[in-house]
C-alpha cells in the first residue's frame, strides 16, 4: 500500500485523532439507533419475536457487505473509501424509523447493517495502518472512542425519548449532524492507496481449531453485549413498566460502563493478566445478569446492565490477543475469532426475541446470564494471551479485509 506522503510525528498524531473521531461518529449512530428501538417497534407494529428477527438483519447485511469494503478501499484509496462509507452509514440511520411494517423494517435494517459493516472495515483498516506507523498500540483506545460515541448517541436518544420526540425527526437531525462530523474527521486520516500490482484482500479465512475454542469466549461476550444493547430499553419498558425516557437511559448506562472499561482495559490486563481479568469480568457480568433477572425495580435492573457492560468490555480484545499467539498463522486465527464473534452478534438479537416470544424477556436474560457464567469457566483458554511486555490489543491489528467488527466489540 502506497503512502500519500512522508509521515512525521505531527502528521501521525493528526491521523490518530482523525481516525479516533471516525470511531466516535460510527459509535454515535449505533447509540442513537439503540435508544429508539421501542419507538421503532411501536411504529412498525412488530411483536418481540418479530423485532428479534428484524434485529438480525443488520448483522446479515454487515456480514454480506463487509468483503466489499476492502475492494472499495483498493479501488479508491483508504481516505476516499472511509469518507464515502462512513457517510453512507450515518445517513442510513434515517431508514429504520421510517419503516411502517415488519417487512420494510427488515429491509431498512439490512441496508443499515450493510453500511455499518463496510464503514467498520474501512475504519478499522485505517486504524491498524495508523497503529503500525506509530509503532504502538492504539486499537483499544479507538474502540474505547467507539464506545464513547455510542454513549453520546444514546444520551441524545434518551433525551429525545424523554421529550417524546418523533424518532423520524430525531434520526434525521442526528444523521445530518453526524455526516458532517464524519466528513470533517475523514479529512485528517492517512490517504493510503494500493499499488497497481497489489491483490485485493481475501474474502474469508477458515478458523483454525485453536481460534474456534478462543472464539467461543468472544461469542459469550458479544452475545451478552448485543442482547443488552438492543434489548435493555425494551426490557425496562415491558418488564418493569418504566417510561420511554428511563428505558432509553438503561442503554446509556450500559454504553457508559463499556466505554470506561475499554479506555482502561489495557492497563488492567497488563497488571492482572488476561485470564484473571476475563474471569473477574465474567463474575461481574454474571452478577449483572442475575440482577437484571431478579430486579424488582428499574434502578437495580439498570445496575445489572451496567455490570454486564463492565464485565464483557475487554473480553474480545483479549481473545484476539490469545488467538494471535495460538499458532503459526496469527492473522488467520484473528480473522477466525472475528468471524465467530460476529456470528454471535448475528444471532443474539433474534435469539433473545425468540425466547421472549416463547417465554418472557426475563428468561431471555437468564440465557445471557448463563453465557456470562461461561466466561468464568472458559477464561483459562486465554492463558496464551499473557506475554511479557505484550499489549493485549496488539493482536487486533487484523489483516486487510478482516478488520475487527464494530461493537459491538
Amino acid at each position: 500500500m502506497a503512502d500519500d506522503a512522508a509521515f512525521g510525528p505531527q502528521r501521525l498524531k493528526r491521523a490518530r485523532f482523525a481516525v479516533a473521531a471516525a470511531f466516535l461518529v460510527h459509535g454515535s449512530v449505533t447509540g442513537s439507533f439503540a435508544t429508539r428501538i421501542p419507538w421503532i417497534q411501536d411504529h412498525a407494529g412488530v411483536s418481540a419475536g418479530q423485532l428479534g428477527l428484524a434485529l438480525a438483519f443488520p448483522a446479515i447485511g454487515a456480514s454480506l457487505a463487509m468483503p466489499l469494503a476492502g475492494r472499495v478501499s483498493h479501488r479508491f484509496g483508504a481516505r476516499t473509501a472511509l469518507r464515502g462509507l462512513l457517510a453512507l452509514w450515518t445517513l442510513s440511520l434515517i431508514l429504520p424509523s421510517l419503516a411502517p411494517n415488519p417487512v420494510t423494517l427488515c429491509a431498512a435494517l439490512f441496508v443499515y447493517g450493510a453500511a455499518s459493516g463496510m464503514s467498520d472495515v474501512a475504519m478499522n483498516a485505517l486504524g491498524v495502518e495508523t497503529e503500525n506507523r506509530l509503532g504502538r498500540s492504539i486499537m483499544s483506545s479507538l474502540h474505547g472512542m467507539w464506545s464513547v460515541g455510542a454513549l453520546l448517541g444514546s444520551a441524545g436518544g434518551t433525551l429525545a425519548a424523554h421529550l417524546g420526540t418523533d424518532a423520524r425527526l430525531h434520526h434525521a437531525l442526528a444523521a445530518v449532524a453526524l455526516t458532517v462530523l464524519g466528513l470533517i474527521a475523514c479529512q485528517g486520516v492517512l490517504d493510503l492507496r494500493s499499488t497497481p500490482d497489489e491483490e485485493p484482500p481475501p474474502r474469508f479465512a477458515v478458523p483454525p481449531k485453536a481460534a474456534v475454542i478462543i472464539g467461543a469466549i468472544g461469542f459469550c461476550a458479544v452475545f451478552a453485549e448485543g442482547a443488552s444493547l438492543d434489548w435493555s430499553a425494551v426490557y425496562l419498558r415491558d418488564e418493569l413498566g418504566t417510561s420511554a425516557g428511563l428505558a432509553a437511559a438503561s442503554t446509556t448506562a450500559f454504553a457508559l460502563t463499556m466505554a470506561l472499561a475499554r479506555l482502561v482495559g489495557d492497563r488492567v490486563v497488563d497488571r492482572f493478566g488476561a485470564v484473571r481479568t476475563v474471569r473477574c469480568g465474567g463474575v461481574l457480568a454474571t452478577a449483572g445478569g442475575l440482577l437484571v433477572v431478579i430486579a424488582p425495580t428499574p434502578a437495580l435492573a439498570m445496575t445489572g446492565f451496567g455490570f454486564i457492560g463492565l464485565g464483557v468490555a475487554v473480553v474480545v480484545p483479549v481473545a484476539f490477543a490469545a488467538a494471535a499467539r495460538s499458532g503459526p498463522r496469527p492473522a488467520q486465527a484473528i480473522a477466525g475469532v472475528a468471524t465467530i464473534t460476529y456470528t454471535s452478534g448475528l444471532i443474539a438479537p433474534s435469539a433473545i426475541g425468540g425466547v421472549a416470544d416463547a417465554t418472557s424477556l426475563v428468561v431471555s436474560f437468564g440465557l445471557v446470564t448463563a453465557l456470562a457464567f461461561g466466561l468464568i469457566l472458559g477464561a483459562g483458554v486465554l492463558r496464551s494471551a499473557r506475554a511479557e511486555g505484550a499489549s493485549p490489543d496488539a493482536a487486533t491489528a487484523a489483516p486487510k479485509g478482516h478488520a475487527v467488527p464494530g461493537p459491538k466489540v
